[in-house]
């Protein structure tokens, strides 16, 4: 039943990811878009930690977390962002609602496991405007907007080689396409200006991670953990077309296609620099756990010639979180809140993106519940998750905008066994 229940869920759920329009955010205009949570809502909700592993749950960040596997799990997850932006003159809200992942992990044997799946890697959405006065006293208005995103589909295997030690590796092919869009008008001009930009992107990506999860006196367990997430190598196959357009009812009057040959950037590379990634916890199985990680990314080299971009620099990015579980008493049968798993954490992160010359940098902080379904066999192991985050990104100086966001998770975990035989009795 389930796994019929997670066909039908994949196939309607594959569709959509594709058409959804993943921020609204003006800083998802630089680099390569917004990056996406790459985590299940049982990760995100401990500040984004990606160290812990268990025998029920898919670890979508740590390859090495797939050894733990014993039952088959599934995991989908949705969200719901609501937005307030701004700025030096200005507060807007918004919200938007996304697909965050479709996952799949499978025990091999008591000390392998493989999972794949989908998920958007990072996404393009933004509507902004500016204005400004030529040397002639006329004013110049510009309409900026921009669409798309990349997904991922990927691939995991873990293995544990020894006793508390497990390794593990993703394989991520990365997809999507970008579109920018500007609109320039000018006062008492009865024709306007359009410059059309479209990038279709495509590559791969690694990521390799080790756990090691030693035993404290028999009752607590030190969790350690490294993940590097090689260097995304991506391709960009760009267009890019000029038009001129009537101001007064917006019909195109001539469009030219811009030769990129010329300057070598009808293909060009994305080179997103690798990540790497320390955590140390500490915990009580199915009690509690505590843990944070510090990531480092040399995003200083990151370039993108084809927007030629002028008020953007780019630093070396770092994150640090902090985040736990706790459960009452995973056994209670008179007690259904005892059951429940508590989650918290928070992170900050500096994100590398420094736009006229002032760092954009992100706090949140987090919170969630993971309530147990009923059911018998491997299905009473399933939960419903849920998390919520309060964050705040950018600033108000140099004419930017600070986002204020309190992101609604859901996530669906439920479990199975596959590969064993029928007995007739």
């Amino acid at each position: 039943m389930v796994k019929n229940s997670l066909i039908a869920l994949a196939l309607l759920l594959f569709t959509g990811a594709f058409a959804q329009n993943g921020t609204i955010s003006p800083y998802s205009y630089f680099g390569f878009g917004d990056s996406r949570a790459q985590g299940t809502v049982e990760n995100q909700m401990m500040g984004g930690l990606q160290m812990y592993a268990d025998s029920i749950h898919i670890n979508l960040r740590n390859p090495a977390a797939y050894s733990k596997l014993r039952l088959t799990a599934y995991a989908a997850g949705i969200s719901r962002t609501e937005l307030r932006l701004k700025d030096a003159f200005d507060v807007q809200r918004t919200a938007i609602t996304n697909l965050e992942y479709l996952a799949i992990g499978l025990p091999l044997s008591q000390k392998m496991g493989l999972g794949f799946g989908l998920m958007p890697f990072s996404s393009v959405g933004y509507s902004v405007t500016s204005q400004s006065i030529n040397p002639d006293g006329l004013e110049i208005n510009n309409a900026f907007s921009g669409s798309g995103g990349l997904n991922r589909v990927y691939f995991s295997f873990g293995y544990a080689p020894a006793k508390n030690l497990s390794l593990g590796a993703t394989v991520n092919y990365n997809f999507g396409t970008l579109e920018f869009d500007r609109l320039q008008t000018v006062e008492n001009v009865l024709f306007g200006t359009r410059d059309f930009r479209q990038s279709r992107i495509n590559g791969f990506d690694f990521n390799y991670a080790l756990n090691y999860t030693p035993k404290i006196k028999e009752k607590y367990t030190l969790f350690t953990h490294i993940g590097v997430n090689t260097q995304v190598n991506l391709v960009s196959k760009n267009s890019e077309q000029l038009s001129s357009f009537s101001v007064a009812n917006g019909t195109n009057i001539e469009t030219v296609e811009v030769n990129l040959d010329q300057n070598n950037l009808r293909n060009t590379e994305l080179k997103i620099p690798t990540v790497t990634t320390i955590g140390l916890g500490f915990g009580e199985d199915k009690q509690w756990f505590l843990g944070t990680e510090y990531s480092l990314q040399g995003f200083s080299s990151f370039t993108n010639d084809f927007l030629g971009q002028d008020n953007v620099q780019y630093a070396d990015a770092s994150s640090i979180a902090f985040g736990g579980y706790f459960i009452p008493d995973y056994r209670s049968i008179s007690s259904y809140l005892n059951r429940i798993t508590y989650r918290a954490g928070l992170r900050y992160d500096e994100t590398g993106l420094l736009v006229n010359g002032k760092e954009i940098n992100n706090f949140g902080i987090t919170f969630g519940l993971g309530l147990p379904l009923t059911g018998v066999g491997p299905a009473a192991f399933s939960n419903l998750n849920l998390g919520f985050e309060l964050g705040r990104r950018g600033t108000t100086d140099a004419g930017l905008v600070e986002e204020s966001y309190f992101k609604i998770n859901v996530g669906l975990s439920l479990n199975d066994r596959w590969f064993i035989k029928r007995r007739i009795n």
